[in-house]
């Protein structure tokens, strides 16, 4: 049932899902407004609640018409929580204003891109078009490939925890965008996701140091498994510029196209290892 829903909404997502309707990011704007204040403990205690409502209701709907509804809820779900609909209408804004030259709608588009982690302050162009592309993979890591892992190791679980992940995502999306940094350092979701990223960073970051230049990126993935501390988004870009400085590009369109193109690449290898590992399951 795994690999039949993960096969189904990434075709979905890929065909139909532009924009922010089939985001969970969108049905939870309203209860974020509402939360005045916030703690780590908040935090856990409403992902925990979120987690356990998604738990009853698959546990209710496996008892009707042979798993029928149980089935559509694990599409649901992971049509709602895997997937980039709404930002990937900015990343075609932002190619169309680079295609044109319009720099302002490109800085505009750049920003809403590096919302999480941002661009860094009197960068220079290639500095800048580098960033970008940093902020590509993550998205794709955060969209695709993260919630893919939870999706696919929480075995009969998985849609709660891939639910969970989305609402930390979603939380972590609205306070950059909504709140003041000190909110966000207050909530403790940077550091959370930090944890909860370590393993899928890791397995990602495989297919990116074998996809690059092997002999600097597989030194840099063994690296990275003893390293608690730096931060999972350098991790993950530092070994997908490996891949990227083979063709090397800067170009304001065709930097950020090279980026998309490889975490596309990416995405489907990981996709076939797990339906190549989900066969030799079934079949063992």
């Amino acid at each position: 049932m795994t690999l039949f829903t993960l096969l189904l909404v990434l075709a979905w997502e890929r065909l139909f899902k532009m924009g922010d309707h089939w985001q969970l990011d969108h049905y939870f704007e309203r209860v974020f407004a509402r939360t005045r204040l916030v703690s780590p403990a908040l935090t856990i205690l409403l992902a925990i609640c979120w987690m356990v409502a998604v738990a009853l209701c698959l546990r209710l709907a496996g008892n009707f018409f042979f798993g029928a509804p149980r089935l559509l809820l694990w599409i649901l779900i992971s049509l709602l929580c895997i997937g980039a609909g709404g930002i990937r209408k900015h990343y075609r804004a932002y190619i169309t204003a680079a295609a044109r030259g319009d720099g302002h709608a490109c800085d505009a588009m750049s920003e809403e891109l590096t919302l999480i982690h941002g661009l860094p302050v009197d960068c220079d162009k290639e500095e800048r078009l580098r960033e970008l592309q940093n902020a590509l993979l993550w998205i794709n890591f955060r969209f695709y490939l993260a919630p893919m892992f939870w999706l696919v190791s929480g075995g009969p679980y998985g849609p709660v925890l891939l639910a969970g992940y989305a609402f930390l995502r979603a939380w972590q999306t609205w306070l950059a965008r909504r709140a003041t940094p000190l909110k966000r350092a207050q909530s403790g979701i940077d550091t959370m996701l930090h944890w909860l990223d370590w393993i899928p960073v890791r397995l990602a970051g495989v297919a990116y140091a074998l996809l690059g230049h092997g002999e600097k990126a597989l030194p840099a993935w063994f690296a990275s498994l003893a390293d608690l501390h730096t931060g999972q988004y350098q991790v993950l870009t530092r070994l997908a510029q490996f891949s990227l400085a083979r063709d090397p590009h800067l170009d304001e369109v065709q930097t950020p196209r090279a980026a998309v193109s490889l975490a596309k690449k990416i995405t489907n290898v990981i996709v076939v290892v797990v339906a190549l590992l989900t066969i030799y399951g079934a079949l063992v």
